[in-house]
């Protein structure tokens, strides 16, 4: 088995992307990663793109083939990935896979989504099918109050309050003011967060990640294959994915994600890596909520006690362990297809000392967690800079 590495990366700027196409925006994040690695087209072995809902939103299926022939890249093997929210996680998993198992040496992994062209209602019904259609969606569950239940249940478990939710928020938003690819590139206040409109109790606009278009691609080779070639790489030490009910009901509890509990503890064995050892993380903050879950169930945080963390500033870019460094899915943006692409990409960023404004100081290890709907998917990836001895 080979030790698989990123070699180099590319997305477009995530928002209201009226001007662009889901073609165009794929097209243009694969091109600046084949740019950004310095591989010639003709180099690479496969492609995978996660994608959830673009023949609801856009009318446009097939996104495999679609993406190859956008960029030129015809004969070669083009395959969509779709788990919902986690679609990205786990195109960078198949990926992985893919050269880890020696079928391929050279790979782009992406993905994209086109959600802002359709109205919000649309959108909802079409990221509803993330959740259990039947006995969610159909009775008016929406994914704003499925996390809203889980908010409710945390918060009188363990006396989490909204303004901790809003601290999640704030802080995402400043690292977001900070990256010149996100959607929100200004700061809030927590008191603009809890004056905003409600959308399910306790969970308000500002607890919520927004309605998104973008897409992000990386290029994942040997790190024989990388040396050989002289470039700047960060190394995915571990791949980890697990599953849950899709419904929420049917959960023994809602104030955890099972899913992300078995893959992070697969990712932490196979990597080698202690979550006390991770230098930082992007978590799937889809929600305020789902932050505060991630860093639980992730290990980072006893039950109950992350909200306090946020709250005390443990999480920020100059914390213990800074969590969404890049601005999250709340002030980054959330195309959801993209969205474990760009979480990969910031690794990559930090890793490589390329974070500019956002830099955390000599980070070595980094995790990304991506999940589908409210966590019948989770993906985790570890990641590692290559030590000076290498």
């Amino acid at each position: 088995m080979r030790d698989v590495v990123i070699i180099g990366t590319g997305q477009t700027k995530f928002g209201e992307k009226w001007e662009k196409s889901l073609k165009a925006l794929m097209a243009e994040a694969g091109v600046k990663a084949v740019k950004n690695s310095k591989i010639k087209g003709e180099e690479i072995d496969a492609l995978y793109t996660g994608c959830m809902a673009s023949g609801r939103l856009v009318g446009q299926e097939h996104i495999g083939a679609l993406v190859a022939d956008q960029v030129g890249l015809n004969p070669i093997p083009s395959t969509r990935v779709e788990a919902a929210c986690a679609s990205g996680g786990t195109a960078l998993r198949t990926a992985y896979l893919s050269i880890k198992s020696g079928e391929h040496d050279l790979v782009v992994a992406g993905g994209g989504e086109k959600m802002g062209d359709v109205p919000t209602e649309r959108v909802n019904y079409a990221l509803g099918g993330a959740g259990d259609q039947e006995t969610e969606i159909f009775n008016g569950a929406t994914f704003a109050a499925l996390y809203a239940l889980m908010a409710r249940k945390h918060m009188e478990k363990y006396g989490t309050t909204e303004k901790q939710l809003a601290e999640v928020s704030v802080k995402n938003h400043e690292n977001g003011a900070k990256n010149p690819y996100a959607q929100y590139q200004r700061e809030i206040s927590v008191e603009s967060v809890m004056n905003s409109p409600e959308i399910a109790s306790p969970l308000k606009l500002f607890d919520c990640s927004p309605i998104t278009d973008g897409a992000a691609s990386v290029v994942l080779t040997t790190k024989e294959k990388a040396e050989e070639k002289g470039k700047d790489y960060i190394e995915i030490k571990a791949s980890a994915q697990a599953s849950d009910t899709l419904n929420l009901a049917n959960r023994k509890s809602i104030t955890e994600i099972k899913a992300t509990q078995q893959a992070s503890r697969k990712a932490y064995e196979q990597s080698g890596i202690k979550p006390e050892q991770v230098d930082f993380a992007e978590v799937h903050d889809c929600f305020t909520i789902a932050e505060i879950l991630a860093m639980e169930d992730l290990g980072f945080y006893e039950k109950g006690e992350a909200a306090k963390a946020v709250e005390q500033g443990k999480t920020k870019l100059e914390g213990e362990l800074p969590i969404n460094p890049s601005g999250g899915l709340k002030a980054k943006g959330h195309p959801v297809g993209a969205t474990g692409i760009a979480q990969a990409i910031e690794a990559y960023k930090q890793l490589t000392g390329k974070a500019k404004e956002r830099q955390i100081e000599n980070p070595k290890t980094a995790l990304t967690h991506n999940i589908g709907g409210t966590g019948a998917t989770a993906v985790v990836h570890m990641f590692q800079k290559p030590s000076k001895e290498e």
